[in-house]
């Protein structure tokens, strides 16, 4: 699987060690920057970076960083096919996926910790979509509501 990882200055001291993380899970990372760090970086830019990819076919997942998560996830879920929360305990990380089809995973890194973070990121890329029929009924829903705008 790939899995893209971007962030802005709020969420870059995380970055390394997530990329590793999936790494070393035996998945392919997309670096999708920030690749230093700048203060002046907006998080939208990053968001519409990891939308793109999935758009494209790219990645299969994201994980989008910055300061509380908050505005990496609305910006994330302006686009069409973007399913992204924030998340911030393992249950939802997971759940997420299985239940609602969840595509991307902002984090907060001035919210959670180094290792809370990787814990995170291990139960959303591990995590796969249960294909129940209620699932897929409230995923057709939720995409009908996006063709809707």
């Amino acid at each position: 699987m790939k899995i893209a990882i971007a962030c802005d200055h709020g969420g870059y001291p995380l970055k390394d060690a997530l990329m590793q993380v999936v790494s070393s899970m035996g998945h392919e990372v997309v670096d999708l920057g920030a690749h230093a760090y700048d203060q002046d970086d907006d998080y939208p830019d990053f968001a519409r970076y990891i939308g793109q990819a999935l758009q494209h076919g790219q990645v299969d997942k994201g994980v989008l960083l910055c300061g509380s998560g908050v505005g990496a996830c609305i910006a994330a879920n302006k686009q069409t096919g973007v399913r992204a929360s924030v998340c911030h305990d393992v249950y939802s990380a997971h759940q997420g996926v299985e239940h609602d089809a969840m595509n991307v995973l902002c984090l907060g890194s001035r919210i959670i910790g180094p290792q809370l973070a990787e814990d995170l990121v291990r139960a959303f890329v591990a995590a796969e979509f249960s294909g129940e029929a209620r699932h897929k009924r409230r995923l057709e829903k939720v995409n009908a509501l996006e063709k809707a705008g």
